[in-house]
């Protein structure tokens, strides 16, 4: 049975995709490479019609996510759907894998996938499927090459011939750090202390702890430090406990104001959600965005954007909390919209603000896509931590930890 506390999270895994047209084989080369019938493999063209992901090991890569796509060339309105779809995976792709049919040859959907990988700078991996078909010679191999700007490595899925010197490629070409910027560990040392503070209420986890919780425990484990967890409530006695003073202390935003308090002044102090802001994004464009925060007026429209649905408390952060706090600033009213997913809404260009949650469900290329596309439209971000701490009146204390964030704070107390 999968225990998901021994896994690899998703979002720390190397994404694969693999991108073709209708019936060129995706399906059958995923089931190849990873010798398992994972995917729905049928002569029907369309078989596939949204992205399927599927967590495995790809030795001696370990951990990825293979992701399957709709046929780039699918027609009429879901088939456009479908296509759109495909195109959004990009945006979380690691390393991108193209299928070429053997029996067709090159097309102009095939270059137009390919100049999209490479626009993104992902690293690019060719295929040509179905070399056991007769009508396939590989006499115009090279010229497919040239025109997609990669070699291309020749396989039969069906056949599962030339598998093993694709997976050699598809390890060649996996980018050499694909995982996300250290949590916490690049500010530790071996034997320092660090206080974790996860609060227990009816909001947590019955059970268990939340991803950023275990991930960030791990992190300090896995670098010789020591992890002391406790409730807000107990902070205090926890630290009179301790040895030496702990590095750094890290708390759950919800409970910054009461940590702050209770955190000696000569003690770092910050979030996991601005831990994660650097993780996974850019952690400098996200307090840059706290200007705008300042600037709000009523009846500006403000977009709060979470990457996962969850299940929603009384006195929700994203939908109660923020939305409260944000109005208390503006001195007035102002109108919100809710988004969660994989994408933005259309009408983004009308939103003088967006709050992103703490991405713990995207991985690194997503979320830096994702603040990339509000750069473009010249529209600030920032997220929960990073919110939370502001209104608090605590920000500038809570990046102490991060020099080059730091230098941001620019605006007016």
């Amino acid at each position: 049975m999968d225990n998901s506390l021994n896994t690899t999270p998703i979002a720390s895994r190397l994404h694969i995709a693999i991108f073709g047209r209708r019936n060129a084989g995706k399906s059958s080369l995923i089931n190849a490479i990873t010798n398992q019938d994972i995917a729905l493999v049928s002569p029907v063209a369309g078989t596939t019609t949204d992205p399927v992901f599927k967590a495995m090991e790809l030795l001696p890569l370990g951990p990825v996510v293979i992701i399957d796509t709709a046929g780039i060339d699918d027609v009429g309105e879901l088939g456009e759907l479908r296509v759109k779809k495909t195109y959004q995976v990009l945006n979380k792709t690691d390393l991108a894998v193209i299928i070429v049919d053997g029996q067709v040859g090159i097309t102009d959907y095939d270059l137009d996938i390919a100049q999209k990988v490479k626009e993104r700078n992902i690293p690019l991996v060719g295929v040509i499927n179905k070399k056991d078909l007769t009508n396939y010679t590989g006499k115009d191999k090279k010229k497919w090459e040239n025109l997609l700007g990669t070699n291309l490595i020749e396989v039969s899925a069906l056949r599962k011939q030339g598998i093993e010197e694709l997976k050699r490629e598809i390890i060649n070409k996996a980018p050499a750090d694909f995982s996300e910027l250290p949590i916490i560990s690049d500010l530790l040392n071996p034997g320092d202390f660090v206080v974790l503070v996860i609060p227990i209420d009816k909001a947590a986890p019955k059970g268990r702890l939340i991803l950023p919780q275990q991930q960030t425990i791990r992190d300090i484990l896995d670098h010789d430090a020591i992890a002391v967890v406790t409730k807000e409530h107990e902070l205090k006695e926890a630290l009179d406990y301790l040895s030496k003073k702990p590095r750094i202390v890290v708390t759950d935003s919800q409970a910054f104001l009461k940590v702050a308090a209770d955190t000696p002044k000569d003690v770092l102090m910050t979030s996991f959600s601005i831990l994660f802001a650097r993780h996974k994004g850019d952690l400098a464009q996200l307090v840059a965005g706290i200007k705008a925060v300042e600037e709000l007026k009523p009846g500006d429209r403000v977009l709060i954007s979470e990457a996962c649905t969850h299940h929603r408390q009384a006195d929700d952060i994203g939908t109660v909390k923020i939305p409260r706090w944000l109005r208390q600033v503006a001195g007035g009213d102002l109108y919100f919209e809710w988004s969660s997913g994989f994408s933005f809404p259309e009408n983004l260009h009308e939103f003088k603000l967006v709050v992103h949650c703490g991405a713990c469900m995207l991985n690194r290329r997503e979320m830096l896509y994702r603040l990339s596309v509000l750069k473009e439209k010249n529209i600030p971000v920032v997220n929960y931590g990073v919110l939370i701490a502001y209104v608090h009146g605590i920000l500038e204390r809570a990046l102490k930890p991060f020099p080059y964030a730091h230098t941001i704070l620019n605006f007016s107390g």
